[in-house]
């Protein structure tokens, strides 16, 4: 059954981890199918390996034959031309294959490598791309630091599949097959003995590559923490450097990273015992080869030659057998990392456009919200219950509330960041599941609390959602900000770089900045998430002013936990878990004396307030 992106992530991965061998199968499957998007590519990497493998396999006969033609020319001192000659031509027959199969070796390498990085590049483009589109409701329970993991390690093991695994199991299929069928046809007992370290070489390669894998996995894992602590590191450098946090930062990232480095150690004990183990298995044929063979050769059954070629064809497949565990691994790493992969790209959106949507008609832009109910995917009690309200263009609404009461879900509920639960959105009685979601976003823009910016110029910055702006449509945005003032004095001006996230600006500057980017979009329905709370109060009266001006052409919704930041709305609600108790202007409401006057006499007044709150407290005790 298909998974959509509100499924917990560590569900995925979980999935992944445990694939069955169907499953797999299916992985590989598609991940060939990838390689093979490169046919010319992959045929001459192909053709390559099979006449590299082929002048591997005469190397030996040749130089059996070598020193066969040697104790010739030692025993018929007569004929030494003819033999001399005949050395040569095997000489050179030798130095011909060895070029051959570097040459062919060469390209088999470098159109392989091709392969495997096309198929990194399209993989790469397609994760990518599918984190874009996934939802809010996503990203808000993975953690990044996970998700460049999965991006660069997983996609890693899945792009060297081609080279490791498809282009292997043709030279070792070559080189193992015919080598073995050529020993053993040459002398049989000799052939046995020759390939007897085979099973063991491959038994213990395969063991140890799965174990191998196993802790790659772990380590992966591990890395991951590491990359989400350095990551949570540099993003909070400021907290970090303010509490005087760094010791405690220090052996929290030591902590990790000996987590790490003690499986590394882990991984080259298994390798280097494995490595050893095999190593004397090799040799403990070899010295039987050596042994039996040198009996044949005295008893005249074969030649020094023959014994030369056994001993070299021994050599030569001593590093392909060792190479089968390799192969095992390549086979199991790439089934797992696929489907962490493709388990992600395979999810379907929860926020997606409908077959027949349409684009967005706007005409008299009102927004209306009818019986809405919301519950995020991880909460077990809804955030919205049966709300309704509705706004037109030229109006303010404002929404205040105690935290955690709905308003900003109200606010990422008409781009359409989540979907209701239940009930229905409209923009001029268009359901907005109904429309296009770039026709929708272009008409609905929010101003985020979290002010974030990109490490470029200040007009990239606030060009974002329209590059092609021409220069005065930038400096009115600017100006509406309250940011012409600002940017006039820089040396640079609208060419200043910014910090990473923002950081060479106030907290107040970035939100300006955020504000300028949205103002340049000129959408129909502008909404402030709390977007001007690290802004002065002079500032953000000015900034309030020149929204008012423009209100007419839009529906402005303003969440907000300081009252004058909404005052002047044209209709104000109050919002408790998730339903609207009070409505009404700034003096309606405080006429109402109720949740809101109550508000508004600890903001204004907070003495007052306390004081109530005091005979409050005594009426009750008494």
């Amino acid at each position: 059954m298909a998974m959509v992106d509100t499924t917990p992530p560590d569900e995925i991965m979980r999935e992944a981890d445990t694939v069955g061998w169907k499953a797999g199968l299916q992985t590989i499957r598609r991940v060939t199918a990838l390689s093979f998007r490169s046919p010319w590519m992959v045929t001459i990497a192909l053709v390559s390996t099979l006449i590299a493998a082929v002048l591997q396999l005469l190397i030996p006969v040749l130089l059996g034959r070598a020193v066969d033609q040697t104790q010739m020319l030692i025993a018929d001192p007569a004929g030494a031309e003819a033999a001399t000659s005949a050395l040569w031509t095997t000489a050179l027959l030798v130095l011909a294959a060895s070029v051959g199969r570097g040459v062919f070796t060469t390209f088999q390498n470098y159109f392989s490598e091709s392969v495997g990085h096309r198929v990194g590049y399209a993989l790469r483009l397609a994760y990518y791309e599918k984190i874009q589109r996934l939802s809010f409701g996503f990203h808000d329970r993975v953690h990044s630091g996970d998700l460049i993991t999965l991006g660069m390690l997983d996609l890693e093991g899945v792009r060297m599949f081609f080279s490791t695994g498809l282009v292997r199991i043709l030279l070792l299929g070559i080189l193992i097959g015919i080598g073995g069928y050529m020993l053993l046809s040459t002398d049989f007992v000799l052939g046995l003995l020759a390939l007897s370290f085979v099973p063991f070489v491959a038994w213990r390669s395969s063991v140890s590559q799965l174990k191998l894998r196993g802790t790659w996995l772990e380590l992966q894992n591990r890395l991951s923490v590491l990359s989400r602590v350095m990551e949570e590191n540099l993003a909070g450098i400021r907290v970090v450097r303010a509490f005087g946090a760094q010791p405690f930062e220090m052996q929290k990232f030591a902590t990790a990273s000996t987590s790490a480095l003690e499986l590394a150690h882990e991984r080259v004990d298994i390798r280097v015992r494995n490595t050893s183990a095999m190593t004397l298995s090799f040799f403990l044929a070899m010295g039987l080869v050596l042994w039996v063979g040198s009996g044949k050769v005295t008893n005249g059954e074969i030649s020094v030659g023959t014994l030369t070629a056994f001993l070299t064809f021994m050599t030569i497949l001593q590093m392909p057998v060792r190479q089968l565990g390799m192969l095992v691994n390549s086979f199991a790493r790439t089934a797992t990392c696929g489907e962490r992969i493709f388990s992600l790209l395979d999810l379907d959106l929860a926020i997606t456009d409908k077959p027949d949507a349409k684009p967005l008609e706007i005409t008299e832009g009102v927004v209306q919200f009818v019986s809405v109910g919301f519950t995020y995917p991880t909460a077990k009690t809804p955030t919205l219950s049966n709300l309704s309200f509705s706004a037109r263009k030229g109006e303010t609404i404002g929404l205040i509330g105690p935290p955690g009461s709905g308003k900003s879900t109200i606010a990422h509920l008409v781009p359409r960041f989540y979907d209701v639960t239940s009930g229905r959105i409209t923009i001029d009685g268009q359901d907005i599941r109904d429309v296009t979601l770039a026709s929708l976003r272009h008409a609905v823009v929010v101003v985020q609390q979290d002010a974030f910016l990109f490490t470029t110029s200040l007009e990239n910055n606030i060009a974002y959602g329209d590059p092609w702006a021409p220069p005065q449509q930038i400096a009115d945005a600017s100006a509406s900000a309250q940011l012409a003032q600002f940017i006039a004095t820089l040396p640079a001006g609208y060419e200043t770089v910014v910090g990473e996230r923002g950081a060479s600006l106030s907290g107040g500057q970035r939100q300006r900045m955020t504000i300028a980017r949205t103002l340049m979009l000129r959408p129909t329905v502008l909404i402030f998430d709390d977007s001007t709370a690290a802004v002065d109060a002079g500032t953000e009266q000015r900034i309030r002013a020149t929204i008012q001006a423009q209100a007419a052409e839009r529906v402005t919704i303003i969440v907000a936990h300081r009252l004058n930041s909404l005052m002047h709305a044209d209709r104000i609600l109050f919002i408790e878990e998730g339903q609207i108790v009070e409505q009404g202007t700034h003096r309606e409401l405080l006429a109402l004396n109720g949740r809101y006057a109550a508000l508004h006499r600890l903001q204004v007044r907070p003495d007052d307030a306390a004081g109530d709150a005091d005979t409050t407290s005594e009426k009750a005790q008494s």
